[in-house]
């Protein structure tokens, strides 16, 4: 089955999980009797916005995750690909995977998500998605409740309006062009770090508008142990 242009979720679990504290990557402790990865890999086989998932796994862990896509009935899962060193080199490695299927070109829906953010809905899978039909760039996010602050050497040095500040989450959606063409002129520039690919594009393709669609509290990301226990608590309310 092909689609034009088809719509591809790349779930990002490289990581180790070291923050965690446990001996496996936190993408595979349990969460309410199931896998942190199947939460998240259940979210996109269940979205009719999503044609297929490529999931970005640590080295070692392949099989484990093959096994929990099939337990899940995953079915959209095309193939499970190793990561890299850093949460950049894993989405790179997604686009070329990709880029690499003879029926995907340049014009084909890239959705790049966090496999730690297993409560992702329905609703913001398909935001993203439909957000990509008039733009290049979206992502969801959700205003900041916090007072944010500009700190050097331990001193405030500047307060900026919290109404323009928003916290971002994944999914982050592209066409695949736009953001292939942004992480190579990323890798080109050894001085730039990348701490998403909202901010790859911002850099290397600043005319290039990034949309937002509303993320939720819910949508919250696994790094530590008391992560586990809330997203617990939330899929038990």
């Amino acid at each position: 089955m092909t689609f034009d242009p088809p719509t591809i979720a790349a779930v990002l679990a490289g990581g180790t999980g070291a923050r965690m504290g446990a001996a496996l990557p936190k993408q595979l402790l349990d969460v309410a009797g199931r896998p942190v990865l199947q939460h998240t890999l259940e979210a996109f086989q269940a979205s009719p916005a999503v044609d297929r998932i490529v999931l970005v796994m640590a080295e070692g862990h392949h099989e484990a995750a093959w096994t929990i896509a099939k337990t899940a009935n995953v079915t959209k899962l095309s193939a499970v690909i190793g990561g890299g060193a850093t949460r950049a080199d894993s989405s790179v490695a997604a686009i070329r995977w990709a880029r690499s299927q003879p029926e995907v070109g340049d014009d084909a829906k890239l959705l790049i998500h966090d496999a730690a953010r297993m409560l992702v809905t329905g609703r913001i899978i398909a935001d993203v998605a439909a957000a990509l039909d008039g733009a290049a760039a979206a992502t969801a996010a959700i205003p900041s409740s916090d007072t944010v602050v500009e700190v050097h050497d331990g001193r405030i040095i500047a307060v900026p309006d919290r109404s323009a500040l928003a916290r971002v989450q994944t999914p982050q959606g592209f066409r695949l062009g736009l953001i292939a063409a942004a992480h190579d002129a990323a890798a080109a520039d050894p001085a730039f770090t990348a701490t998403d690919d909202c901010s790859v594009v911002l850099r290397y393709r600043p005319d290039t508008p990034v949309r937002t669609v509303p993320g939720s509290e819910r949508n919250l990301k696994v790094t530590g142990p008391a992560d586990l226990v809330l997203a617990e608590a939330l899929l038990r309310a």
